[in-house]
């Protein structure tokens, strides 16, 4: 009989985080942790992750929701076959993602193995350096750290600054770095109004910036649909496709026709979720790339092992957990633009940190 548990864990920032939606110092994060009554040294580990303001999830009473759902699975002979008919994905995209990497771990033997594959057993992700928003000397003093620290591929959160400062940051690094030895990426987190929102992308089309993800607020899908034909840069969806039911998700996007789509697998249901999005993207000739949505090292394990199940064509977004200072110790280490699994490192998991 499968026993589920699970423990609160206040993460705390290095610096205050801030994007067009707000600056966060600190962040809650849940750790589900499953094992076999018989065997209860075997234990798998998965997170409950939220964004306030993001996730479709946040509620104010998710700890009760949370509790609830365990001591129903405790009820219960589940496994992850049948998890769908416990969790609903749409409505708890984050308890799901958690006990869906919590029984693959455990399946895995509970060493933090959620797929054993070349991520897993050393090899690296290219993944993309991310400049947060502040004043201009703090957002030059991250870009220049980034560059230092080898990274080729930068992204940079863009839409709480004066459009013009921000504009001068770009210009900074393309007078410093051009096209061929940087990648810039920008996220605007929904930051444009509408009616600016071309005129936006036309400028920012002058530094030849390799995408924008989510130009404009979503659930406009027409207005979204004419930015994406029209726009001078790449447009990659990300909140997006957030909240949106299996059904509706091919009819999204054959409307919008955006150039990518990024995936945040706790607010979108998980990694078969991810899988299912995946699939319809690329037979739609849609690139996409994973991104960690502010997990601790434990949930940016599961994001990571799951990308290497896939080739590596591009930098992905699995940089955050390097955010904390309080982070759960882990095999996960950031080296010269790349994310790779040290087997030499050990993790710490408990809930006195």
């Amino acid at each position: 009989m499968l026993k589920f548990q699970y423990f609160k864990k206040e993460l705390l920032f290095n610096f205050p985080a801030k994007t067009s939606r707000g600056s966060i110092s600190k962040k809650d994060c849940f750790i589900v942790s499953v094992f076999d009554a018989e065997n209860p040294e075997v234990i798998g580990y998965g997170e409950c992750n939220t964004l306030k303001g993001l996730s479709i999830d946040h509620f104010e009473d998710y700890e009760l929701r949370l509790k609830a759902l365990i001591e129903t699975l405790n009820e219960h002979k589940v496994t992850l076959e049948d998890l769908p008919e416990f969790i609903d994905k749409d409505l708890y995209p984050s308890f799901y993602f958690a006990i869906e990497t919590a029984l693959l771990d455990l399946s895995n033997g509970g060493f933090k193995k959620i797929y054993d594959n070349a991520f897993y057993k050393g090899e690296s992700i290219p993944i993309n350096g991310l400049v947060w928003m502040g004043d201009k000397s703090f957002m030059k003093e991250q870009i220049d750290q980034k560059l230092n620290k080898g990274f080729d591929c930068i992204k940079m959160k863009i839409g709480a600054l004066d459009f013009d400062q921000e504009l001068s940051l770009l210009k900074y690094i393309r007078s410093q770095y051009s096209s061929n030895d940087i990648t810039l990426r920008v996220d605007a987190n929904g930051a444009f109004p509408v009616e600016e929102a071309l005129e936006k992308l036309n400028r920012l089309s002058e530094f030849e910036i390799h995408s924008i993800e989510q130009p404009i607020w979503p659930k406009q899908l027409e207005e979204m649909s004419s930015l994406c034909d029209a726009t001078p840069i790449p447009i990659a969806l990300d909140e997006e496709l957030i909240g949106v039911e299996e059904h509706l998700q091919e009819e999204l996007l054959d409307i919008v026709k955006p150039q990518y789509i990024i995936l945040k697998p706790a607010l979108i249901g998980g990694l078969e979720a991810s899988s299912k999005w995946i699939k319809i993207a690329e037979e739609r000739n849609i690139p996409w790339w994973m991104t960690s949505a502010l997990e601790s090292n434990i949930g940016l394990n599961a994001i990571a092992q799951f990308t290497a199940n896939y080739k590596i064509d591009k930098p992905h977004g699995l940089g955050t957990g390097q955010l904390y200072h309080n982070n759960f110790a882990s095999p996960l280490e950031v080296n010269n633009g790349e994310i790779f699994y040290n087997k030499a490192l050990e993790w710490d998991i408990n809930n006195d940190l």
